[in-house]
């Protein structure tokens, strides 16, 4: 039965309404997902209503199609500016970008493209062939172990800390501290808002990250002195396939970092940034002593970040469909534009609804081809892109930089946040302070505070809660290990 569905998905998907829309999406995806702050869930809600009078089939395609095509060219920007276009594409600056500061942006992009293609392709093989299984271990998630999951990856903060632990601590502490700003999660008291009402919701954390990287690195450009001769990077420009060393060296860590992703992304709420952190202090953990090191230019770092968060896409939507509960912002979106089509997700639609399924299914597999494809064609030229003047690229960028922030709640303040937070980039870069625990902080701190002070209060305060869960007590050991290891190796030699 399965066979015969997985062959009508495919008859569906070779429909040339539905390869037209599929490819649609996917351009618009790689063009907004580009730009810094236009996240996958803004063009997929703003592009929703369009999809309203077309067949179920042919809106989802479209809608899919954007939301691959957003997640995988977030990468771009982060690769080529050290601005992440979407959240999820952060880890994919620390090795990225150096690749490109050593004139192998092109390289970095191609490593992405392929490691995207991988966690992309893995995730959705789980999403048709084991989704009630891994919807039913996700379900299992409860606070202590979404504590958990939160803790083990604030554990990447001594990964990307640099040269300095402390100023790594420091710069990751000052994130967590940002984070408390807004309604105290439990209580519902005002934390650190001053009086100011556009606190109350709490600080826009891709405002400031877009302002950490994009801004900061602009004005570090200026303050050396923008269109400098030194400041120029050849880039290597090769054909358009990657070598097959590169690809040896990516391929079993795209392929870990694929399974771990399509996990985590099935885990409700989680969604493709924890996902990419995760497999990237897991890629740092299981490799040791690369040349070059992670954060220096390795392009597995660029893979384990990319296929991770390429993984959480298909992850996404394997609670969506076995219960119909959104495994992060976009496939909540995407519940919407099934219901409008009195389409119900949940246990019933594969047996109700299985032609539909196998399409989506099938289709999803196909856009993540046609991903690899664009990517791969298009990497030389967006490597290009650094060659352009700098005193035309880098005002671009900025006027880019504030669109997306005041994009995402139609808020002015979020500009002036994105500004502040630029400032404070810029100063926190010339004092040797990392800027990536910061934004480690700012995303995990709200999931780790929220998710301890709930188990806690579940259990009268005893710290026992996190002991009787085997899952939250594996992972928190697997935390201690990973800053336990390098700490007593460290002291040995």
């Amino acid at each position: 039965m399965a066979v015969e569905n997985i062959l009508h998905g495919v008859a569906n998907v070779m429909d040339p309404a539905i390869l037209s829309l599929m490819i649609l999406g996917i351009l618009i995806g790689l063009i907004m997902g580009s730009i810094p702050g236009m996240t996958a869930t803004m063009t997929v809600a703003v592009l929703l209503s369009f999809t309203f009078t077309m067949e179920p089939a042919n809106g989802m395609m479209l809608l899919l199609g954007i939301y691959g095509g957003a997640v995988y060219a977030g990468s771009i920007p982060a690769i080529l500016i050290r601005t992440p276009g979407t959240p999820s594409a952060a880890a994919t600056i620390f090795d990225g970008y150096p690749l490109s500061q050593n004139g192998e942006a092109g390289r970095a992009i191609r490593m992405a493209t392929v490691a995207s293609f991988v966690g992309g392709f893995i995730s959705v093989l789980a999403l048709m062939f084991f989704s009630p299984l891994i919807a039913d271990a996700a379900l299992r998630f409860r606070s202590p172990e979404f504590f958990a999951l939160a803790l083990l990856g604030l554990t990447v903060i001594a990964s990307v800390s640099g040269d300095s632990i402390t100023k790594g601590m420091i710069s990751g502490l000052l994130g967590m501290l940002v984070a408390t700003v807004g309604i105290d999660p439990l209580t519902g008291y005002q934390r650190f808002t001053f009086g100011t009402p556009e606190l109350l919701t709490g600080v826009e954390f891709i405002a400031v990250m877009i302002g950490l990287f994009g801004i900061a690195e602009g004005l570090r450009k200026y303050a050396q002195g923008i269109g400098a001769e030194e400041n120029k990077i050849n880039q290597e420009i090769t054909g358009v396939l990657p070598s097959l060393s590169d690809l040896k060296s990516i391929a079993p860590i795209s392929i870990g970092s694929g399974v771990i992703g399509s996990f985590i992304g099935a885990i409700p709420g989680a969604g493709g940034d924890i996902a990419s952190f995760i497999t990237y202090n897991e890629a740092t953990r299981w490799l040791k002593d690369t040349v070059p090191k992670f954060g220096e230019g390795n392009i597995r770092g660029v893979a384990a970040a990319e296929s991770g968060n390429n993984a959480s896409t298909g992850g996404a939507l394997i609670p969506t469909f076995t219960l119909g509960i959104p495994g992060d912002s976009v496939s909540a979106i995407l519940i919407g534009a099934l219901l409008v089509h009195n389409v119900n997700p949940g246990p019933e639609l594969y047996q109700e609804e299985a032609g539909l399924l196998y399409t989506i299914f099938v289709g999803f597999l196909l856009i993540y081809v046609f991903i690899l494809i664009f990517g791969l064609l298009g990497a030389n030229y967006w490597a290009r892109l650094i060659n352009i003047p700098e005193n035309f690229v880098w005002p671009v960028i900025f006027v880019l930089c504030a669109i997306g922030a005041i994009a995402l709640r139609g808020n002015v303040f979020d500009v002036w946040v994105m500004l502040a937070a630029g400032g404070l980039g810029f100063l926190m870069r010339l004092r040797g302070y990392p800027l990536a625990p910061m934004v480690l902080g700012l995303i995990l701190a709200p999931i780790a505070e929220e998710n301890l002070r709930r188990s806690l209060a579940l259990s009268d305060g005893s710290p026992e809660i996190f002991l009787t869960s085997p899952i939250a007590l594996l992972v928190i050991l697997l935390s201690v290990a990973t800053i336990a290891v390098p700490a007593i190796r460290a002291l040995r030699e």
